[in-house]
């Protein structure tokens, strides 16, 4: 499958590694808004074709779908160009600033044929899998701590007075959205979505932020998530049952899962070895998809972007978080 990439960042590169290692998915074009930035990343990967107008990309009938890493703000208007193009879109998370975007872009997509995705490559692995097939062992949930805290090299541009894309509302920044997202989805992945949820931030002068603790309630229990970018973390994520104890090295990918009997304190080791780049399964997941015409697991993807994406949305309105695109 021939496909083009919005953006030129690390992530994209990243992208670009793990579609030739899958062998399902072929760079055909590069876009920037630097028309010279474009074309040495195409000379770099050889794509033949280098863009610094998105329209004219979209135009390119070679192209069969996109990879979009551009700033959160225009992930939107840069969906909806290209699924009106017919090309299947993969957007990089977090997906869109709110829910009304999520379902308006889901309908042209099916207006016009083609595949909607969200990038979000945790829940794809293997271990992601093993993971929900462990969960019941547990015996019955009482608790659950995801964290996702990574100290950011941006949050340093940020106290030297610049404000770099993910610390400002008008590029649907702050770290909910860019880290809390991992843990919320697989929250959603594991338990599905929350009966309730209350956001407690750390907010940054720009407006967003900078760190935080999502408490998401079920029925018998809750999973509290921790998130920063101006903070840093090395402590383990749980699963928490009455009989037995997952716990996780990380969430985004999870490389190692142990089982903890509560009673024996014996501990079973599982979880496979992952590919270094873990964006592999997602791209063999997507393709799978699209070349099966798979619309059931196709509606349980879109059904956890939505999730997720409601919990983010009313986290931030109860903490008067005002994206750009919502003024």
């Amino acid at each position: 499958m021939k496909f083009g990439t919005v953006g030129t960042s690390w992530i994209t590169e990243s992208f670009i590694d793990a579609a030739e290692k899958s062998g399902k998915m072929t760079l055909n074009a590069v876009y920037s808004r630097s028309h010279d930035n474009a074309r040495k990343m195409a000379d770099t990967y050889h794509a033949p074709y280098a863009y610094d107008d998105l329209e004219k990309m979209a135009a390119n009938e070679e192209i069969e779908a996109v990879y979009i890493a551009s700033p959160n703000s225009h992930h939107y208007d840069h969906a909806k160009l290209f699924l009106k193009q017919k090309k299947h879109v993969i957007c990089e998370k977090p997906i869109f600033s709110n829910t009304a975007e999520l379902e308006e872009a889901y309908q042209i997509a099916e207006e016009n044929g083609v595949f909607l995705f969200e990038a979000m490559r945790n829940i794809h692995s293997p271990n992601a899998k093993i993971l929900k097939q462990q969960v019941e062992k547990a015996g019955t949930l009482r608790s659950a701590m995801f964290h996702y805290l990574q100290y950011s090299s941006r949050y340093d541009l940020f106290l030297k007075g610049e404000r770099p894309n993910i610390f400002s509302p008008e590029f649907s920044g702050g770290t909910l959205v860019d880290l809390g997202v991992y843990p919320i989805s697989l929250a959603v992945y594991l338990f599905g979505e929350p009966e309730n949820v209350s956001y407690h931030p750390v907010m940054l002068e720009s407006g967003v932020d900078g760190s935080g603790t999502l408490v998401m309630e079920y029925d018998g229990f809750v999973c509290t998530i921790l998130c920063s970018k101006i903070s840093h973390s090395f402590i383990s994520s749980e699963i928490q049952g009455e009989d037995v104890s997952l716990v996780l090295d990380h969430v985004a990918p999870v490389n190692k899962i142990s089982l903890v009997d509560r009673k024996t304190n014996e501990s079973e080791r599982l979880g496979e070895s992952l590919y270094d780049n873990d964006m592999i399964y997602e791209i063999e997941e997507f393709t799978k998809i699209i070349e099966t015409n798979d619309k059931e697991e196709y509606r349980k993807l879109a059904d956890l972007s939505r999730s997720v994406l409601r919990i983010t949305e009313s986290a931030r309105k109860q903490n008067n978080i005002v994206f750009g695109t919502e003024k």
